[in-house]
Parts: structure tokens; sequence; C-alpha cells
């Protein structure tokens, strides 16, 4: 079978035709899925320059419109770029196919919130000490911005992340994941082809010494946006200097169910929670926190509902689970996975690894200290932690470091609002999964999850903005 064309990062717009090859392969069977050529220091110092010596900023409504005439076009050809995740994440078709309804919803979202002005106008004579003027606030684009995204949602994430750049005026400099470019790379020529300058956009791969830490330290950087792990999310932190940080970081979310809850519901947030997108979400279910009362009944339906979790081939269209990341990270959750039983847990189903694919697993009798409940477990793995009432769940809930979202299964209200003032994260969905939001709604978390700055369409504008105050007479 021949091989795809080569895609190429971009500075400004424009292609780096001789940069050295880095070859993208699946998960699932090692073939190739394709080719990116990538940049050295000079490429990326030339990018940071681009974007900060651009001045041609686009009006709202053009910027409006090239985020709507991207969302078209994609719309046209989700199933290539459905196709172009799956064979490099490994993920589901399934998966694929929803990652992109998503970014749908982002660009849609993004082209709204281009045309609206948030500005405020406050008149001065409302003291003694004021006078007759008026103060207005309107919202500038910033310099420059950079993004790093993730692997798990290789498409998504970047939307994320530039549609708000663009819906904002402000250039970015996006560096994805280096396992996951390609699809990236397609999003980023919809935009040069829906009429975005090309210096508003540089999509970089190539050595982490001339790329991503020149980035995070560039003086001229304004705001550095980063989903991924705690350790680099810290090193960040430390190493950025004087620019905006926003950082989406690790969770470990806790699904509680309650013996009041829609035992058919619980079911069926667990195993979503826990399978959708093999696992890899930072909002995905890590930890299923069930009362004792009810805990035989809930783990013997979460067993038979995950034999319907058919784990395999990505790119067939039965398959509900594919591939995670690479087989090391599969070795590393089935290691996880061996120490809770060496503690005492129980694998009840699945648990089988081939290659980078791991069986949907349900494991019970899991120690509350265990490294798959206190770490985050990136897969799908779904621990079932037993406790006694709601008051012991909302303390394990809290025990850990990380602070992003939680679900909570319940038919009382009173149980709901308590949880939703005692849990200490970004999120709390009564009757839904951790992970449930809209393109649109704040998102993120505190502690190891972040510093408590929101993404999502709307707060993500504000970073990648300033607000410029101003008063005339009146």
């Amino acid at each position: 079978m021949s091989q795809p064309p080569a895609l190429h990062s971009l500075v400004a717009g424009t292609p780096v035709l001789d940069g050295p090859l880095l070859t993208i392969r699946s998960p699932f069977d090692g073939s190739i899925s394709g080719t990116v050529t990538q940049v050295t220091r000079a490429h990326t110092e030339a990018a940071i320059a681009a974007a900060v010596g651009f001045r041609a900023t686009p009006t709202r409504y053009q910027r409006s419109e090239i985020l709507e005439k991207t969302r078209t076009a994609l719309e046209a050809r989700r199933e290539e770029f459905a196709r172009t995740i799956s064979s490099e994440a490994g993920l589901a078709l399934r998966e694929a196919r929803y990652e992109v309804g998503r970014t749908v919803d982002v660009l849609r979202f993004a082209a709204m919130e281009s045309l609206r002005d948030d500005g405020q106008i406050f008149s001065c004579d409302i003291s003694a000490q004021g006078k007759a003027r008026k103060i207005f606030t309107t919202r500038e684009p910033l310099r420059c911005a950079v993004a790093i995204t993730p692997f798990n949602h290789p498409l998504n994430q970047v939307a994320h992340k530039v549609g708000p750049a663009i819906a904002a005026g402000t250039p970015i400099i996006l560096k994805p994941s280096e396992k996951t470019p390609l699809v990236a790379l397609k999003f980023a020529e919809l935009l040069y082809a829906a009429g975005l300058p090309g210096s508003m956009l540089s999509v970089l791969l190539g050595p982490t010494a001339e790329v991503a830490e020149l980035l995070v330290t560039h003086p001229q950087v304004d705001v550095v946006a980063f989903t991924g792990s705690v350790p680099v999310g810290k090193r960040i932190a430390a190493t950025a200097g004087y620019k905006k940080l926003v950082l989406e970081l690790g969770g470990n979310d806790p699904l509680i169910i309650l013996d009041d809850a829609d035992l058919d519901l619980a079911v069926t947030l667990a195993a979503e929670g826990s399978y959708r997108n093999s696992g890899q979400r930072c909002t995905a279910v890590k930890r299923i926190l069930v009362q004792d009362g009810i805990a035989p009944e809930f783990t013997r339906r979460l067993v038979e509902r995950t034999r319907e979790y058919l784990c395999g081939n990505p790119m067939e269209e039965a398959t509900k689970v594919g591939t995670v990341i690479d087989e090391a990270s599969a070795q590393n959750l089935e290691a996880i996975v061996r120490e809770a039983v060496s503690a005492g847990a129980k694998v009840l189903i699945g648990g089988e690894r081939r290659g980078a694919l791991l069986q949907p697993t349900v494991i019970a009798d899991v120690p509350r200290d265990a490294r798959m409940v206190v770490c985050e477990s990136f897969g799908p793995l779904a621990p079932i932690v037993t406790v006694r009432d709601l008051d012991d769940a909302l303390a394990v809930a809290n025990s850990t470091v990380y602070g992003l979202s939680s679900g909570v299964v319940t038919r009382n209200l009173e149980h709901a609002l308590k949880a939703i003032r005692t849990l200490r994260c970004g999120t709390v969905n009564i009757n839904e999964v951790p992970g449930f939001r809209v393109e649109s709604s704040p998102f993120g978390g505190i502690g190891d999850s972040g510093l408590g700055i929101k993404e999502g369409v709307i707060e993500a504008i504000k970073a990648y903005s300033y607000v410029k105050t101003f008063s005339l007479p009146w």
C-alpha cells in the first residue's frame, strides 16, 4: 500500500519543506499513518517574529467568517478527519467521529463569540469624587500566543486553543503532540483555505529544545496554553517567566454512586466514563466510589455491560475501544493492574493486553491507597472502591492532589447539593459523567489539575486577549 504524502510544519502559513522527517505510525499495527517535516530553532524564531509583527488583524466579522468557513469545510470532510485521528491515535472510529463533531461545535461557538462585544460602560459621576465622564472597556488581542496540545484529543484540543485565539484576533503558534500531529496540520490547512492570514498561525514540530522550550520561555510570547501531564505543566510554570499561563493538567475524577441511585444509569455512566476514548481523557472516570449496600449488584451489572465494549482494530465499525497511544502506555497500565491485584484487588473482566490494546477492565476491592486510584491511570480501567456513605465518598474523592471533575449519581437533592458544596474540583456533574460539558462552557481544575484558570471557548478568548480601559468627557 502506498504511503500517504508528507505533511509539513508551517511557519506563518509557509510549509517547511526541507526539515528532517518525523514518521507517525498507527498504535494498532505499526503501519505508517504519515510523515511530517520538522523545524529548527531558526524556524521557531521566525514564527514568533511573524506573530509579533502582525498588524493586519481581521475584523470581528472576518474572523467569524474564517471560523464559519472552516467549520463548513470540516463538516464536508468529517470522515477523512475521523479516519486520520483513528490512524494516528488508535482511537475507535466512533470516538474519532465524535471528536470531529465536537470540533465543529468549537468552531461554531468561536465564530459566534467573534461577533460578541463584552465591553462595559461606567459612568463617572456616581460619587462626590467623580466628574462628567464615562469609562469604556474593550478587548484587544495579544501579540503572540502559544498552544501545546496532547495526543488524546488531537483535533478538538487543537481547535479549543486555536479557535478562541482567532476569535480574539491573536496570532498563535501551535505545537501539537509529536505522536498525533497529522490531523492538526490538516486542520491548519482548512483555516488557511478559509482566509486566515498566514502570520496568525504557525504549526511547529521538532526537538523540544528548539521548539517547545523556546516557545515557553521566549519573552515575546504573551500566553502559553498547555494541556498535558502534571510534570510538564509544572516545568512550564517554573520556566515560562513573566507571561500568562493556562494549564490543563491531569485528572483523577471520581464517579460517586449512592444507594439511592438509578443503577441502570449508574452502570451506563461508569462504563462510558471509564472506556470512552480508550480511557484517555483527563475527565475520564478514574475511581468508581460505590456505596457498599449496592456495590455487589452494581459490580455484577458493570461486568455484564463491559462485555459489550469490543476492543480491537480501531478502523472496524464494531470496535468500541481502540488502543491506548502506544505499547509502552499499555504495559504501564498492565503493571498498575498487577500492583492493585497484589494488594488484594480482583480483576473481574478484561485486563488482557496485546500490543497497545488493553481490554476494558473492571477491578473490584481496590485498596484506597493503590496507585491505580491515587494517581491518574490513563486507560480503559474501571476500579471500584466501596464507601460507607456520602461523607466517606466525599472524603475519598477529595483525598488526591487532583481537582478537575467529578460525577455523583443520586436521586436525593440534598445529597447532590452537599456534593456540589464539598467536592474540591472544577466541575461537579449530577447524574452525569465527570467530563460532561459543552464546548463554550468554562472548564478547568485546581490543584494538580490546573491553576483554576478556565478554558472553554468563552473563557479561552479572555485568556488570549486583554481588557483596555479608556474614558471620554461626557
